[in-house]
Formats: structure tokens, C-alpha cells, sequence
């Protein structure tokens, strides 16, 4: 099972600093297809030093002069290329107006929940959907449960509601099981409602997608169920009633819109 970060708070003693630091605006970073090596050293040994075990999943230069992006189990870092400082939190490119290390992470979990086939989730959809999204759940979640509930009302505002398996307490646990209980069942998508609505299921004995599926919401970041993803990589939040959701959605699409306007507009 793959090793979750601390908090910012741990990191921060961990490194024997405060929360509070500012950095100097910075020139624009140049174009750079890797980050030197002599660089990259230096980072993975700051990295190693502050968090321990964690699995390095991506390095390369960032859009700030003299640091490197690192996508760290579901976080995005930037640290320095000489090792002295890491960034984590918001940065913001106040001349596009966003987080860059949000939109990072939006890359990172577009590419895994790619890796995730069809064939690989429960599927909950309308004849046409205008949105789909990527809902990690835990069988015995109460938000989850929630969410479940309005799953027609969802399909009936256009959504496409795809389930990923996330139990919450880990490999080996009651949580695990059910998911595997589910997904081994005749008919997986009937055995999630029951399952969901605390029906006792027949023991999973079957080879089924619940690891690879964990091992991807650590990677993307989740930490809570339900954790709902637009196409986009956008995390949307938790549970939210149908209304809310399609206001989500909606909202998600059009800032991504305008944002491709203004790319093509520079």
C-alpha cells in the first residue's frame, strides 16, 4: 500500500520551518524539455530528505525560473533546483489567472483516470450524457451512499456517473471486501445498490480492478469519499445534489472554455 504525505503542517516541522513564507516574483521560466541533472539530484535528494518513502511520480522543469514541478502521491511540489526551497500550495500565474499547481494535477489525474478502462468501472448512464464524472467511492461512505441515491436524478440532468472503487480503511479491510463483492457479482451495477444500501453481498472471489483502482486515488490525490473528478481532471468536491453537481459542471466547462479562448487569443 502506497505511503500517504503528511499534512502541510508535518511537512513543515519535518523541515524545521514555519507556514508562513513569501517568495520574489520571479522572470518567466524558459522553455526546458528536462531538468539538468546535476538539478534533478539535488531535488530528489531534498525530496527524500523531507519526505521519506514517498514515490516520486514526475519531475520537470516548472513555469518559475529555477524550480523543478514534482508530482509527489497525489501533491504537486515545486522545489528549487539547487534543493533549498520547496513551494506547496497555491502558485498563481496572475497574467492567466490560475493555480498552476492545480492545473498540473488536472494533468495528472486526466492521465490516470485514462488508464482506467470502461470495461473497468461501474457505469450509472443516460442514453447521451453531456458530462460524465469519475465518482471514487467507498461502499460504506454515507456520502457515498448519499450520492447513490440520486444516481437517476443525476442521469436524468444529462451526467454520466462512472464508479471507481476507493476503501477508505485500505487492503485487507471490510471495505475492501465489499468492492471486490461488488465487482464479482453477475450483475456489478445492481450488486452497487444493494451493497450501497447496506444489503449483505456473496464473497468476491474473482480478479478484479479494487487495487489498481486504490492505487489511483492515491495518486490523484483523493483523501476523502466520495471524491468526484470532471473529464477535465477538475476535482468538483464531494457529494453534491444534482443541481449542484450540473452547476459544477457547468461552471468547470465554461472556465475551461474561456481559457482556451484566451490561449488562442495571446
Amino acid at each position: 500500500m502506497r505511503r500517504r504525505l503528511a499534512p502541510l503542517s508535518a511537512l513543515a516541522l519535518s523541515l524545521g520551518l514555519g507556514l508562513s513564507a513569501c517568495a520574489q516574483p520571479a522572470p518567466p521560466a524558459q522553455a526546458a524539455t528536462s531538468t539538468p541533472a546535476a538539478s534533478e539530484a539535488a531535488v530528489r535528494a531534498t525530496l527524500a530528505g523531507a519526505l521519506p518513502g514517498a514515490e516520486i511520480r514526475r519531475l520537470r522543469p516548472a513555469p518559475i525560473a529555477g524550480f523543478t514541478e514534482a508530482v509527489v502521491a497525489g501533491r504537486v511540489f515545486y522545489v528549487s533546483n539547487d534543493g533549498r526551497y520547496i513551494i506547496d500550495g497555491a502558485v498563481i500565474d496572475i497574467q492567466e489567472r490560475r493555480n498552476i499547481a492545480e492545473s498540473a494535477m488536472d494533468d495528472i489525474r486526466v492521465e490516470g483516470l485514462k488508464a482506467i478502462p470502461a470495461s473497468q468501472r461501474i457505469v450509472f448512464a443516460p442514453r447521451d450524457p453531456k458530462y460524465t464524472v469519475t465518482v471514487f467511492t467507498d461502499i460504506d461512505c454515507g456520502y457515498c451512499r448519499m450520492l447513490h441515491q440520486h444516481v437517476a436524478e443525476y442521469n436524468a440532468l444529462g451526467i454520466a456517473v462512472e464508479y471507481l472503487f476507493f476503501p477508505r480503511a485500505g487492503e485487507g479491510s471490510e471495505g475492501w471486501a465489499k468492492a471486490e463483492s461488488v465487482w464479482c457479482a453477475t450483475d456489478p451495477r445492481q450488486a452497487m445498490t444493494d451493497a450501497k444500501a447496506g444489503k449483505t453481498l456473496p464473497a468476491g472471489n474473482c480478479e478484479n480492478p479494487v487495487a489498481a483502482e486504490y492505487a489511483l486515488g492515491q495518486d490523484v490525490g483523493v483523501n476523502a469519499t466520495p471524491a468526484v473528478f470532471a473529464a477535465n481532471g477538475a476535482q468538483l468536491g464531494g457529494y453534491l445534489e444534482p443541481q449542484r453537481l450540473l452547476a459544477a459542471l457547468e461552471a468547470n466547462a465554461a472556465a475551461e472554455a474561456a481559457a482556451k479562448t484566451a490561449t488562442a487569443a495571446r
